[in-house]
């Protein structure tokens, strides 16, 4: 799209971003949140004071917008020309699923109550008949 062809009408009646959108893709380099909408303040004849006022809602329409991405520096510029690095670190140590199992199983315990014990009692200590037994003690005691 040519902002140069259209007439104030039109540039008038087009949202914020896309005409951040049409600046940045015509001058084909990244600007400063503030240079780019002055910018656009130029194309739709804005005083000063509103754009002073509307900065903030402008920065927020950009950042909400998924084509614009700021860049480290605070520039803005279109997400498209840039590539993003994504990096995938891989454990130096693998797992392996059947280890782990084979944990689980020998860590994993029973418990046993005493059923004699009198649920009544209200000054017997709860865990005083209780017994834990691993795996490992139940089979060498068969």
């Amino acid at each position: 799209m040519n902002l140069k062809k259209l007439t104030q009408e039109e540039l008038e009646l087009m949202s914020y971003d896309d005409l951040a959108y049409a600046l940045l893709s015509e001058n084909q380099h990244q600007m400063k949140i503030i240079d780019l909408f002055k910018e656009i303040g130029k194309l739709i004849n804005l005083p000063e004071s509103t754009i002073e006022e509307k900065i903030g809602d402008f920065f927020e329409i950009l950042t909400l917008d998924k084509r614009f991405i700021m860049l480290d520096d605070g520039s803005w510029d279109l997400k498209d020309r840039h590539v993003q690095d994504i990096i995938i670190e891989e454990d130096e140590e693998e797992i392996n699923l059947d280890e782990v199992e084979e944990n689980e199983e020998t860590k994993e315990e029973e418990i046993f109550f005493d059923e004699d014990q009198d649920d009544n009692d209200d000054n017997s200590d709860d865990l005083k008949d209780l017994v834990i037994i691993e795996e490992d003690e139940e089979e060498s005691n068969f």
